[in-house]
């Protein structure tokens, strides 16, 4: 199997292709309905490669869960820089870019929360540091933007988003862009 990185290809490591493999099959399936097994057949390494880099299963979730916020951090640090209420519209408008991307099976972090109720377990306690980023992104910049309560008004967009997220899955995907925009204008009227 070969990743292609800066236009030439190189051998991908098996950490990689185990982490690659489960995120391919977690989001697909769901986290609990995936096994070790059928990652490491699909994955193409050896029961002990798995253990080597991964201690159990749990392990493997977290750093699927933790390769994800990164993503999406990386992601809104290269957004153009812009004055406050528009760089919110450009990070709650990925939501719209994503789900008609391609097959959307809902967020990844509320899929994983749904499999992993116990608030007090790693997989919990790494999605809680995501919306803890994603709500004090949001708080900083309405901040900027003079907005008169910037914890409500963080809290009311994450709420929205996830709501985007998942109607997405549930309802009509191409239509969630135009609800992203709306949602931002009714959310951050223009004083």
């Amino acid at each position: 199997m070969k990743r292609k990185i800066s236009g030439t290809a190189t051998e991908t490591t098996p950490r990689r292709r185990l982490l690659d493999t489960a995120t391919r099959l977690f989001y697909e399936g769901g986290i609990h309905a995936i096994g070790i097994d059928r990652i490491i057949a699909e994955a193409g390494v050896a029961k002990a490669t798995f253990y080597n880099h991964f201690p159990s299963k749990d392990e493997l979730v977290l750093a699927y869960i933790e390769e994800q916020d990164r993503l999406g951090r990386t992601a809104v640090a290269s957004l153009p820089k812009q004055p406050p209420r528009q760089m919110i519209a450009a990070i709650i408008g990925r939501i719209g870019e994503a789900v008609v991307a391609g097959p959307w099976r809902g967020c990844p972090f509320l899929n994983a929360a749904a499999e992993y109720p116990d608030p007090a377990s790693p997989v919990r306690r790494a999605i809680e540091a995501r919306r803890t980023w994603y709500h004090g992104t949001l708080r900083r910049l309405l901040a900027e933007d003079g907005d008169p309560s910037p914890p409500l008004t963080a809290a009311l967009l994450v709420a929205v988003s996830d709501g985007l997220l998942e109607s997405a899955y549930l309802d009509d995907a191409k239509a969630v862009p135009a609800l992203v925009r709306k949602a931002v204008e009714r959310l951050l009227p223009r004083n």
